[in-house]
């Protein structure tokens, strides 16, 4: 009975997506992030200020935020609001449909959906990771001058005069200087909130009958999207952190002259373990809500521009969603 139910959905062909399908997946990507990370921004700048500044060392996100407010007034939890929110427009669009676009490249690759089962943890790996590096690239400048923003007071009144003094002095060579470690941060975080929340659909549709899931109502689909998102986006914060203490200390200046990697190495053997996932609690807070909130929007900004569904590739189905 069960095989019956699933024989369509294994003989599905592989989607063929068009430039204007590419270009929602962008905007809906797009917008997710920009609208998830601007939202986020004064948790950042209080988990941001727990990584860097000693006189954080030893608070928590509320005692933070009070400290934040009690020293520079409420606007400062907004600092940064610009480079974050162009930063991740662009980085989301580009994360977003590039990981559309290779998941169905390497189910192409392998020959179908039915086929593509069996490689479905390294076609999650590998997308997410080459959709990030790509993304990476917008969003490593604008990084870099949130953080200049978030970690000096007086660096700049903004975006475009933080983005050009940060250009004017240092060059690109500044503007890229946290390349590296953004790709150690974002790859493992790209991984998490991909892969596992791949997965945590899987696990949720395979207690389903076909029957049961095609009828799902909307707060049913609206609940597994937040469940999964949360779940991935811990995930994502536990990988990713330890580099995200490094490229914030990075952005600073801190650390040696040299290589990146020597840099890198010196700063994590200086700070420790408990250095390195310093601010986790906060930063697993604030990935929990960015994640489950970019997948929950992303899929209702998709719909409302008639975009189509990406490729599913679970264990028991093989199908587009």
């Amino acid at each position: 009975m069960t095989s019956k139910a699933m024989k369509p959905r294994q003989a599905a062909a592989i989607p063929q997506f068009t430039s204007k399908d590419y270009s929602s997946f962008f905007l809906a990507g797009a917008l997710c992030c920009t609208i998830t990370h601007g939202a986020m921004t004064p948790i950042d700048v209080v988990k941001t200020r727990i990584q860097i500044d000693p006189a954080y060392k030893k608070l928590n996100m509320l005692t933070g935020t009070r400290y934040v407010i009690a020293t520079e007034g409420p606007r400062a939890l907004l600092t940064g609001f610009g480079p974050t929110a162009v930063g991740y427009l662009m980085q989301g669009g580009a994360k977003f449909a590039g990981y559309e676009y290779w998941k169905k490249k390497a189910v192409e690759s392998v020959g179908d959906p039915e086929a593509a089962v069996k490689y479905r943890t390294a076609i999650y790996l590998g997308s997410a990771s080459i959709a990030e590096i790509f993304a990476d690239i917008f969003l490593t400048p604008l990084e870099a001058t949130r953080i200049r923003l978030v970690s000096d007071r007086t660096y700049a009144t903004g975006l475009v005069t933080g983005f050009t003094r940060l250009a004017r002095e240092g060059g690109m060579s500044e503007l890229y200087a946290g390349f590296v470690p953004i790709l150690c941060k974002q790859i493992p975080y790209a991984i998490g909130q991909f892969t596992v929340n791949e997965f945590c659909h899987e696990i949720a549709f395979r207690s389903m009958s076909e029957e049961t899931r095609r009828t799902l109502s909307s707060t049913s689909k609206f609940t597994i999207q937040l469940g999964s998102g949360i779940i991935a986006g811990f995930a994502a914060a536990i990988l990713s952190h330890p580099a995200d203490t490094l490229l914030s200390q990075i952005n600073k200046g801190h650390g040696p002259k040299g290589s990146m990697p020597h840099r890198l190495a010196v700063l994590a053997r200086e700070a420790g373990f408990r250095g390195l996932f310093a601010g986790l609690g906060p930063r697993m807070i604030m990935t929990a809500g960015l994640v489950s909130g970019q997948f929950v929007l992303y899929g209702a900004i998709k719909e409302a521009l008639g975009a189509p569904p990406g490729m599913e590739i679970h264990k028991e189905t093989s199908a587009v969603v």
